[in-house]
């Protein structure tokens, strides 16, 4: 079953919280503890409380605190944007979702409110944070004042952006709609993410007492001051009529629901409403608002108060006639956590027109499988900080990873140790503003243990001729330093490689380190992270034509890296033909491994020789292999050579926006790391989050 949900629209008005009161009902009949989370809510500031945030809480009585279902304000968000700090906004939607997600059995989520100018920018966000929480969506189209086709051709355009956007669809309603729309408009939407499920469409005609304000709106929404009709403060507004003309002119504009708006000083205006309402050939207005601050003159109210039951409320409003209208203008119908009779109206109307059974059912066999770059990238944080190890980062001379640094210790990925100068570091750390107080810095040429490091190195290379001088100046080097520190257990796990070569990384680990037992050769992967799931790409970096055995290690190895991080791994050894159909000695090769890889194997999922497009694409493989558990669904892809793994994962990269994380190196007793030299800040990050899971995982603590 699905853990979550997430509500959505493209504009404003559209109900959105009347068919969250719906779902949020349905949802408590069958689950024991329901969430409410609001992403982005649109509050001047976090001082105001979130209309829809209290109409749930209130209802439903979560044993959540208020400030535990939102994330950010509309304002706040934009400010981290235009600030250039997306993943931060992002990591903190996440967070604070999962916070929650812990402590309920399922998460009700909403998106915003569309009542900003920049509804692209709303539509966007929303969509990325859907995609991100992993959670299916509901769309909520607004059908007020809109033609059958207007609403078709709307809704579709927003389901494929959605799509696009690698969000899955669960259903659509059609909320206040007009009274020509009705179920058919279902078979003119489609959706490619219900599969075999046609899409489940929902049409809710409008109902007045929701989406039209009322009098006491008004006077709460410009704290208005009610001179008569107290009793009829519940009348529906349908639109809003600025008095200026003259009174024959002025009566025909007035039509059924009207609110009438018009300076305190217009007593032919006020008593030629009122004077409306009691006349069978004008429709009944709403009721009267009066502007200026000003009040009707002495005899105009004595007249009034002379008459026998008002028949609408009059108010008086502080500001003048123009800003009074705009302030009006902008109110719409909203359901108050304070009005049952309302509530009990949107739960009546919704039950009414949505199968809430067939949406439930649909809820319980939907369980996205989708992985996004930024979910994965937050899995491997949390991941790593759920039992801390010690990486040491050998290049403290270079800002990025002191940046880098210095983030990790403010999440609390991991304990970190930084070589280098310490007064230079902290120097270093002052200048660019970082905080680095929880790292432990050493400096390898006056460290205490140089030369117990240094016997040990001696002891290991001796039968190579290293003598104990040159024992000791290695072990003067950082990337020694580090090596050995992982080596004699000071830390568990070493990242470098972003001012150093490949080589300069790797060759202490192969000299220190070395290779874990029945394994002859250290490989890599890539975590290719596309926008809708993980892969796993090996090796794209270390061997360049490795033969059958060495391609069958780097199967095996690739495969339990993918279990380490969470991949489900599915083995596909790839090559230019798939099954029995080709020859040549490189395919050979390819079949060879495949066959000592399930020898020693044989619970593992692994299908070999294949091609690309049939190891992922389900229908090339129904045609290319169809009886394979393997083809069509790959999750680990294993290259031939380095030239084919290298050139692959750098198309797949670019061409279709991946995040490529790695290498991560396969086959050490310990963990290492190499990094590029045009590494990001983030890559930094994610590959020390991923070296303190192998350190967690050599423990057995995975």
């Amino acid at each position: 079953m699905a853990k979550n949900l997430y509500i959505t629209t493209t504009e404003p008005r559209s109900g959105k919280s009347a068919i969250a009161l719906g779902l949020m009902q349905l949802l408590m009949r069958d689950i024991r503890k329901v969430g409410f989370f609001r992403p982005i809510i649109n509050t001047p500031s976090r001082d105001v409380r979130d209309h829809d945030i209290n109409l749930i809480h209130s209802q439903f009585h979560l044993d959540m605190e208020y400030e535990e279902s939102f994330a950010f304000t509309l304002q706040e968000a934009k400010d981290l944007l235009n600030n250039g700090k997306q993943d931060l906004l992002f990591e903190t939607i996440l967070k604070k979702y999962k916070e929650v997600e812990a402590k309920c059995d399922f998460v009700l989520c909403e998106g915003s409110d569309f009542q900003d100018t920049a509804s692209a920018f709303e539509f966007d966000i929303n969509a990325e944070i859907a995609a991100n929480l992993g959670a299916p969506l509901l769309l909520v189209a607004n059908g007020h004042r809109k033609t059958a086709q207007e609403v078709v051709s709307a809704t579709q355009l927003a389901l494929d952006s959605y799509e696009d956007k690698s969000v899955d669809i669960l259903a659509t309603v059609i909320n206040r709609a007009a009274p020509e729309i009705d179920q058919s408009i279902a078979r003119e939407l489609s959706c490619t993410s219900c599969k075999d499920k046609s899409m489940l469409v929902y049409v809710i005609p409008e109902e007045d007492t929701l989406g039209k304000p009322t009098m006491s709106d008004v006077k709460k929404w410009i704290n208005a001051t009610v001179l008569y009709g107290e009793d009829r403060m519940e009348n529906l507004i349908s639109d809003n009529v600025v008095a200026a003309m003259q009174i024959g002119n002025f009566l025909d504009y007035i039509t059924q629901g009207s609110l009438v708006i018009t300076p305190g000083d217009r007593s032919d205006i006020i008593l030629s409403s009122l004077a409306s309402r009691l006349s069978s050939n004008f429709p009944d207005i709403s009721g009267i608002l009066l502007t200026g601050g000003i009040y009707p003159s002495k005899n105009v109210l004595k007249l009034i108060d002379g008459w026998t039951g008002v028949p609408m409320p009059v108010m008086l409003a502080k500001d003048h006639t123009y800003r009074t209208t705009r302030t009006v203008d902008a109110l719409y119908g909203k359901i108050e956590p304070d009005n049952p009779k309302k509530i009990a109206t949107a739960l009546g109307v919704f039950e009414a027109n949505v199968n809430t059974e067939e949406l439930r059912l649909r809820l319980v066999e939907t369980k996205s499988t989708k992985v996004t770059p930024r979910m994965f990238e937050y899995s491997l944080v949390e991941k790593a900080k759920a039992n801390k190890q010690r990486i040491v980062l050998p290049e403290g001379t270079s800002d990025r990873v002191l940046r880098g640094a210095d983030i990790i210790l403010r999440r609390g990925v991991c304990d970190v140790t930084i070589l280098g100068d310490p007064a230079k570091l902290k120097a270093k750390a002052s200048e660019l503003g970082l905080d680095l107080d929880g790292a432990q810095l050493i400096n390898p040429i006056d460290a205490e243990n140089l030369d117990d490091y240094a016997a040990a190195y001696f002891e290991l290379r001796k039968h190579k001729g290293v003598t104990e001088e040159q024992a000791k100046d290695a072990m003067s080097d950082p990337t020694y330093y580090a090596t050995m520190m992982v080596h004699k257990g000071d830390a568990d796990g070493m990242v470098s490689g972003s001012i150093t070569t490949t080589q300069q990384t790797i060759l202490p680990a192969f000299q220190i380190i070395k290779t874990k037992p029945g394994a002859s050769i250290v490989s890599s992967v890539f975590l290719m992270c596309l926008r809708d799931r993980v892969l796993v790409y090996g090796d794209c970096a270390v061997n360049p034509n490795p033969n059958a055995q060495q391609l069958a290690e780097i199967a095996l190895s690739s495969a339990e890296t993918a279990r380490i991080f969470g991949v489900d791994p599915k083995v596909a050894m790839l090559s230019y033909s798939t099954g029995a159909s080709g020859k040549g000695d490189e395919v050979e090769k390819v079949r060879e491994a495949t066959a000592l890889a399930k020898e020693r194997r044989p619970d593992l999922l692994l299908e070999g020789p294949l091609q690309y497009d049939a190891a992922i694409d389900p229908d090339v493989a129904k045609t290319k292999l169809p009886d394979s558990n393997v083809a069509g669904k790959a999750t680990v892809f294993i290259f031939p050579d380095l030239n084919t793994g290298n050139n692959t994962y750098k198309a797949v990269q670019r061409s279709a926006q991946a995040v490529a994380i790695g290498p991560v190196l396969q086959g050490l007793n310990k963990p290492v790391n190499d990094l590029s030299r045009g590494c990001t800040i983030t890559d930094i990050v994610n590959t020390v989050a991923i070296t303190a899971i192998q350190a967690q995982a050599e423990k057995g603590l995975i």
